[in-house]
């Protein structure tokens, strides 16, 4: 990482960050777009193999570094032990749980070896946690190869009635993660977009209506204002129906 070294400060906390964002898309394509290659190379007869993210966006599955201490901080060790002992999603949470790690260490290691002051370490953490981390991206994917859809709402009755404050709240990352796990998958987010309106009166998050609510049903979402459904009777709903999916019901159209 000494070649060619920024002359500034400024400029050196973009060139770590950049170098940590590489070793991050390398992982994340480990772990999404080349899954069956990174899962076949996990064997778990070999011994202790490390996923390694690098700076220019390539993976590699290896043996750890044999110099002690090493160079930089190390991945985990032996993530292929667990490949065939734990469910597919659950071992590929878990890699990339311990990957997030990694690049954090990463990020402590080149503050300390590059004498970051307090303003320098904070902008870099800060521009790396404006980033999705690779568990919430790798979950992502996982959510969508379950459903096969491009949105899927969980339907409890925790999640499927919502504030306007907390959805607008969540909405700013979740929406970052979308588009990063459709620019994996090669897909816009049109769709996704989509999915951010009333299904009633068309309308977004933030036009003066204060709750929502989600059809457990079709999964769409509704301005409570829109339904006649306010969040004190929304208590007591256990399973909410939209009046289009409960007057198909009533009509017996499926």
């Amino acid at each position: 990482m000494d070649r060619g070294l920024p002359a500034s400060e400024e400029d050196l906390v973009e060139y770590v960050f950049h170098d940590i964002k590489g070793r991050r898309a390398g992982i994340l394509k480990a772990l999404t777009a080349d899954f069956e290659d990174f899962h076949q190379q996990c064997d778990p007869a070999k011994e202790n193999l490390c996923l390694y993210g690098f700076p220019d966006e390539h993976w590699e599955v290896n043996l750890p570094a044999d110099e002690v201490p090493p160079e930089i901080p190390e991945p985990v060790l032996g993530i292929n032990f667990a490949r065939d002992g734990t469910n597919k999603k659950d071992w590929l949470s878990l890699v990339a749980i311990h990957s997030d790690a990694w690049l954090n260490a990463l990020a402590s290691y080149f503050g300390g070896r590059f004498q970051f002051d307090r303003t320098q370490r904070k902008r870099l953490a800060v521009m790396i946690n404006d980033l999705p981390t690779i568990c919430e991206v790798v979950s992502e994917m996982n959510l969508e190869r379950v459903t096969g859809s491009k949105h899927n709402i969980n339907k409890s009755k925790s999640n499927s009635k919502l504030r306007a404050s907390e959805h607008q709240a969540k909405k700013s990352k979740s929406k970052h993660i979308k588009e990063e796990v459709e620019d994996l998958n090669g897909n816009d987010n049109n769709d996704y977009e989509d999915k951010h309106l009333c299904a009633s009166c068309g309308g977004n998050e933030s036009v003066g209506y204060y709750f929502w609510i989600c059809c457990d049903t079709c999964e769409k979402w509704y301005h409570g204002k829109c339904v006649r459904v306010t969040p004190a009777k929304a208590e007591h709903i256990k399973n909410y129906q939209c009046p289009r999916c409960s007057h198909s019901k009533r009509r017996g159209i499926s």
